[in-house]
């Protein structure tokens, strides 16, 4: 019986049967394993794959890495001027690198930008610190300074954010959390609310209101931009009354009959953000997503950057009725939006105002924010011997008298800044 079952015949099938388990790893269809049932799986078609198929923007995601090196180099810089001398020892903000979230040293981190910070030895406890440089001091004090200048601007600019809600009113950690992309000054609940409660007046300490609605805000930057195509390119008005500037990236790839589908997608009607449906409800699917990409379009236009993080632009799904999939709407139209996953976040950026990783119309925000990110690019470029010593006072006390100790710092004396590499990839 043994012979008949290990005969030269059996053990050579058996070899071939361990040969096909082992190569492919599946059960193959075959003499031996007919009866096991070989399971088909779906291809997987989500917005997680969708996103990492999608054809990227090799420059914007270039400018994403170096927005979050100037984040987390202003964030560092947050942390020295709350320290009462202005300086921090090095082994006091490696104990805050996790705070900021960075990844690398913190030494490493700040040998890399000597236009921001400044390290030296102190005088007196003989340990490294770091200070901020004085050409970053003063952009940042500028910056403060343009944005309640613009104060104006940004009555303004809250108004049509209320405008655009469904009930004429905004959540106040929503706001908080998009000061920065909105141009608000940190303190802007206690210095510019006030001054203007016949505008905006808050409801409750979470909610702030709108006093009445505007209509001479009520004109979206899309509707500006087709004005502009039909006046000055003499198109149609069917090709611009609801038309969106379109804008692919480098190599995308369009399909047999996508061109149809966009050009019927443009000449769709829908209702315009700032105008309200509530009388006429949006049943068709085509025309509610085009409603709320026109809302997107004009909340981004309303940033100081044209961009702003996904998960920040996620709360305020409710209260502009876009009870939608973002992402998954978002990635539908890559000539309107771009999703960067760079920089540590999911950043959705308006592509018609980006160009070789510039803004094209830029804001006196903007243009400010521009010098620190050229002294980011700079690294240690243009760093000289310096031309006078810079001397560090600190009061020390020792016993019953106090003795004031200097200390020489090195100061860049480079005045030229370099200007945005965008034409090499990241």
């Amino acid at each position: 019986m043994a012979s008949i079952i290990f005969g030269p015949g059996n053990l050579r099938a058996l070899c071939v049967r361990l040969r096909i388990l082992g190569g492919s790893g599946t059960f193959q269809y075959g003499p031996f394993n007919c009866g096991v049932q070989r399971r088909w799986k779906k291809p997987v078609d989500s917005a997680r794959t969708r996103l990492e198929g999608r054809t990227r923007d090799h420059r914007l995601d270039k400018l994403m890495v170096q927005l979050r090196n100037l984040r987390l180099a202003l964030a560092v810089c947050e942390l020295i001027s709350q320290q009462r001398n202005g300086y921090a020892s090095l082994q006091l903000l490696s104990k805050w690198r996790h705070e900021v979230r960075m990844n690398i040293e913190i030494g490493a981190f700040l040998n890399k930008y000597p236009h921001i910070f400044q390290i030296y030895m102190h005088p007196i406890k003989r340990n490294s610190c770091c200070k901020i440089t004085q050409k970053m001091a003063d952009l940042i004090a500028e910056e403060d300074v343009v944005i309640r200048e613009n104060e104006i601007d940004i009555i303004k600019r809250l108004k049509k954010l209320l405008m655009l809600s469904m009930n004429g009113t905004l959540n106040m950690h929503a706001l908080w959390l998009v000061r920065r992309e909105l141009g608000l000054p940190d303190d802007y609940r206690s210095s510019i609310l006030p001054k203007h409660r016949h505008d905006l007046y808050l409801e409750s300490p979470d909610t702030l209101s709108l006093v009445s609605r505007y209509d001479e805000l009520a004109i979206a930057k899309i509707e500006e931009w087709r004005k502009k195509e039909y006046t000055e390119k003499w198109l149609a008005e069917s090709e611009t009354k609801y038309a969106f500037p379109i804008n692919f990236p480098t190599g995308f790839k369009i399909e047999k009959g996508f061109r149809e589908k966009l050009k019927n997608w443009q000449r769709l009607p829908y209702t315009k953000p700032y105008e309200k449906n509530d009388l006429h409800p949006i049943h068709n699917v085509e025309r509610l997503e085009k409603r709320i990409v026109g809302i997107l379009h004009e909340l981004l236009s309303l940033t100081v950057e044209r961009m702003m993080p996904l998960e920040r632009l996620s709360h305020f799904r409710r209260v502009f009725a876009m009870e939608v999939n973002l992402r998954e709407l978002l990635l539908k139209y890559p000539g309107i939006f771009y999703i960067s996953t760079k920089g540590s976040a999911q950043t959705v950026i308006l592509r018609e105002s980006y160009s070789k990783g510039c803004l094209i119309e830029p804001n006196p925000v903007y243009d400010l924010r521009r010098k620190m990110l050229d002294l980011i690019l700079s690294g240690c470029r243009n760093i000289g011997e310096p031309e006078s010593a810079t001397w560090f006072t600190e009061e020390y006390d020792h016993g019953s008298c106090h003795e004031l100790q200097n200390d020489m710092c090195k100061v860049g004396t480079a005045d030229t800044i370099l200007e945005l590499e965008t034409d090499r990839l990241y």
